[in-house]
C-alpha cells in the first residue's frame, strides 16, 4: 500500500509541477491570482446572501440551497483539516512558485474549491443551460488554487465532490 501511496503522490507532484511551474505567464498569474478570490469566503458568502435577498422566486430558493450548501459543505472542510493535517505544496516542494502570501492552515481539501462548487451546483441543476459557464467558473477558481501554489490536485479534486456533493444534497433534500 506504501508504494502504491508513494506512486500516487508522485504523480500528483508531477501534475502540481506542471501547473505551478511550467504554465506561468503574466496573463495567467493576473487573471488566476483575480479569480482565485471567486472561491473565497469573503466573495462566496457575500454574493450568496446577495441573491438570497435579491432574486425573485424560484431562483430565490436557488440561493437558498446554495447558502445552506456552503455551511454544510464546510463542517467536513475543517474537520478534514483539522484530523488529517497535510502541508501546503509550498512546504513541501521546494521550487514552488508562491503568487501570494503563504497560508498557515492545512492544505486538504481546498476550501475555496468546496466553497465555490457548493454555491453554484444547484444553479447548475435547476438551469441545466447554465452548465457549462459556472462548471468553468469552478474549475478555473480549483485550478487557481494549485497554480498560485497553494493546494495539490488532490485537494482541489476533493473540494470539488465534498462541494458538489452537498450542492446535490441539499438541492435534493430542499427541491
Amino acid at each position: 500500500m506504501g508504494k502504491v501511496v508513494g506512486w500516487l503522490y508522485e504523480q500528483e507532484c508531477t501534475v502540481f509541477r506542471f501547473v505551478n511551474l511550467r504554465c506561468h505567464s503574466r496573463f495567467l498569474t493576473s487573471f488566476l491570482g483575480w479569480m482565485t478570490h471567486v472561491g473565497g469566503a469573503r466573495a462566496t458568502v457575500i454574493s450568496t446572501l446577495l441573491l438570497c435577498l435579491f432574486l425573485p422566486s424560484p431562483s430565490r430558493l436557488w440561493a437558498i440551497q446554495s447558502a445552506i450548501a456552503l455551511v454544510i459543505s464546510h463542517m467536513p472542510v475543517h474537520l478534514i483539516k483539522k484530523h488529517y493535517p497535510r502541508h501546503r505544496p509550498y512546504l513541501s516542494i521546494p521550487e514552488t512558485k508562491m503568487l501570494v502570501l503563504p497560508l498557515k492552515d492545512h492544505s486538504f481539501p481546498s476550501g475555496h474549491t468546496t466553497a465555490i462548487f457548493s454555491v453554484l451546483t444547484p444553479f447548475i441543476l435547476h438551469v441545466p443551460p447554465l452548465f457549462i459557464p459556472l462548471i468553468t467558473l469552478a474549475t478555473l477558481v480549483g485550478l487557481s488554487r494549485i497554480y498560485l501554489g497553494h493546494h495539490y490536485p488532490s485537494d482541489v479534486l476533493v473540494g470539488a465532490l465534498l462541494g458538489g456533493g452537498s450542492g446535490i444534497l441539499v438541492s435534493i433534500l430542499l427541491g
